[in-house]
């Protein structure tokens, strides 16, 4: 059942408005905007009923704020008023408002508004969804990892989670495909692919092609070293997969990985953990491929003989 959450500050308004939408949809009420933006960003809602006037934030503010957030930008909002005025409606629209509607309420046009934008917000997902998949792995794209990194990334600030964050690439890929040819070397970042995604299925797991023969992926949960044992099992699994490479390079195509677990703060940035992954899969590669290397946030490393 979609979710719908009612950002109001009368009881009254808020309690008749989740009355006409109670028997359709999930409808959860907050009394304030600071406790309506923290429960926005803490749940998946279809839809946001918001009151431009408030006592703690101004609505056209708080609009804004949940237009600016990563997880409530493409959260729908109507604009709830006492007010029939053109000015407001538009100022709300022009900040990302999809729909105004004026107390009192209509309960059939309430209900009415409610089902379009809801379906409106399920196919932009979907179309959102399939412009974030990879076309030649089916796995999550460069513009979704983006996105989910952020999110994943501040899920673990806010709940004190261990975090961790690995890329990996496919050994001497260029020599692959110079010796076999490009449409060869394709099936092999695909089969690379569904591999490794399939190790990474948990909610809490992200698995995308970074780009061109480099994967990352992101755990939320392990301590270093059992990301750093997990990991290991990938890169088993790959080397199992018995696709040979050129002689020259190796018996079969591996994969070398670099990664880091920490538990992040507010203080920490994402983009430096990323980049000790990063130079963790340098030093996998100058160790000499097919070879797991991982760090924790004190720099212990731990690395396949």
């Amino acid at each position: 059942m979609d979710k719908i959450l009612i950002i109001e500050d009368s009881r009254a308004q808020a309690e008749y408005l989740k009355s006409i939408l109670a028997t359709d949809y999930e409808v959860a009420i907050c009394l304030t905007g600071e406790e309506g933006f923290r429960m926005a960003k803490s749940e998946a809602f279809s839809l946001i009923f918001l009151d431009i006037i408030m006592p703690d934030v101004d609505g056209f503010t708080l609009l804004k704020n949940l237009q600016e957030a990563i997880l409530t930008k493409y959260t729908p909002v109507i604009l709830v008023s006492g007010l029939a005025d053109v000015q407001h409606e538009e100022k709300g629209l022009t900040l990302g408002a999809v729909d105004y509607i004026t107390k009192p309420f209509s309960p059939v046009i309430v209900r009415a508004r409610a089902n379009i934008h809801i379906k409106l917000h399920h196919y932009q997902m979907q179309f959102m969804q399939q412009a974030m998949v990879d076309q030649l792995t089916g796995v999550a794209n460069r513009r979704r990892y983006e996105d989910d990194s952020v999110m994943k990334w501040r899920e673990a600030v806010r709940l004190g989670l261990s975090f961790s964050v690995c890329i990996f690439d496919i050994d001497k890929f260029k020599v692959y495909n110079d010796t076999f040819g490009h449409p060869a070397g394709d099936k092999v970042i695909a089969s690379v692919a569904k591999t490794a995604s399939s190790f990474l299925q948990r909610s809490t797991d992200f698995f995308g092609r970074y780009g061109g023969e480099e994967f990352v992926a992101i755990m939320i949960g392990n301590d270093a070293r059992s990301a750093f044992e997990f990991m290991q099992t990938v890169r088993q699994a790959v080397e199992d997969l018995r696709i040979p490479h050129d002689p020259s390079v190796s018996q079969w195509v591996t994969v070398s990985i670099g990664g880091v677990t920490l538990i992040p703060k507010d203080s920490d940035s994402y983009d430096r953990y990323l980049k000790i992954a990063d130079s963790m899969l340098y030093n996998a590669k100058r160790g000499g491929r097919n070879m797991v290397v991982w760090s924790d946030s004190g720099r212990q490393q731990w690395r396949e003989k």
